[in-house]
């Protein structure tokens, strides 16, 4: 059940992720992705799902990351469009893959992405912020 407003528990989880974001490993995990997965094929995102790729182990910790803690919005446990504002990164990650999803979900895994899915489709800061982060993947790939 969606939480109806946020409360000083959101609060706490949301600093707790924050927290989190900052821990060494994940933080160059992240930068890693941020800076050099932009995948213009189905290809490419299923070659960082590979063990010998070199991002493998950041495509899994940084995916793994944010459908940890969409969960924890799609699931009620933390207001979703509180927690959203300050945590629009995975949908980010998301509107990289969101054209190769179909296949995704096909050739990998059948439940890759679904909260970040839920993340993007199902909420109002979610929307506004894919279709956002569309238009800059977009605009990323046609200068790359």
């Amino acid at each position: 059940m969606a939480k109806d407003h946020p409360d000083h528990h959101d609060a706490e989880l949301v600093l707790r992720v924050y927290e989190l974001r900052r821990e060494t490993v994940i933080r160059q995990s992240r930068q890693e992705m941020l800076s050099t997965f932009w995948p213009r094929s189905f290809e490419e995102v299923a070659s960082v799902t590979k063990p010998n790729h070199p991002l493998n182990a950041a495509y899994r910790q940084v995916t793994s990351y944010w459908e940890m803690v969409y969960g924890m919005a799609r699931h009620g446990i933390v207001h979703a469009d509180y927690f959203l504002e300050s945590n629009g990164e995975g949908i980010f990650l998301f509107a990289r893959v969101a054209p190769h999803l179909e296949r995704i979900r096909a050739d990998i895994s059948p439940v890759a992405y679904r909260n970040s899915e839920w993340a993007a489709t199902e909420t109002g800061t979610g929307r506004r912020l894919f279709e956002l982060f569309s238009a800059r993947v977009k605009k990323a790939l046609e200068t790359r």
